[in-house]
């Protein structure tokens, strides 16, 4: 594990790019936002907890949940909505809660988008790939 002397984010390999959340604080992220959104995204970071241990980091415009690795995106903060990206090796087609899916080219990697506007829809369905998530971040 290597941390970053100016952010103190966690990494898995030594001097690792990222983007350091000492430019963009977390605080500064959700300022603005409405209260029905950051009860959104309370819920979904509380949901996640429930899972296993995460650190929440920020960077420039998006705030990003960690195991050992990132796990989860928070994309955008909308006036009623969040948008959250899960990164996996595979595309997962067959369900009922991803609006796009879109291949990382020089990765291979597939973005799974996922648009929340209620607690209820951090379903069972959503769930599994929460866990999916986690588990390829620990």
């Amino acid at each position: 594990m290597w941390t970053c002397p100016v952010c103190n984010q966690e990494f898995s390999h030594k001097s690792q790019a990222h983007t350091c959340s000492g430019n963009t604080a977390r605080a500064e992220i959700l300022r603005g936002k409405s209260e029905h959104t950051l009860s959104l995204f309370e819920h979904f970071v509380n949901e996640y907890q429930q899972i296993g241990e995460v650190n929440i980091q920020a960077g420039k415009g998006l705030i990003s949940l960690a195991a050992r690795k990132r796990i989860v995106y928070v994309s955008r903060l909308g006036k009623n909505f969040m948008d959250v990206v899960f990164r996996f090796k595979e595309a997962y087609t067959n369900n009922l809660c991803f609006n796009k899916i879109n291949q990382i080219a020089d990765r291979g990697d597939f973005f799974h988008h996922l648009r929340i506007y209620f607690k209820e829809d951090i379903n069972d369905e959503v769930r599994v790939y929460m866990k999916k998530a986690y588990e390829n971040g620990r």
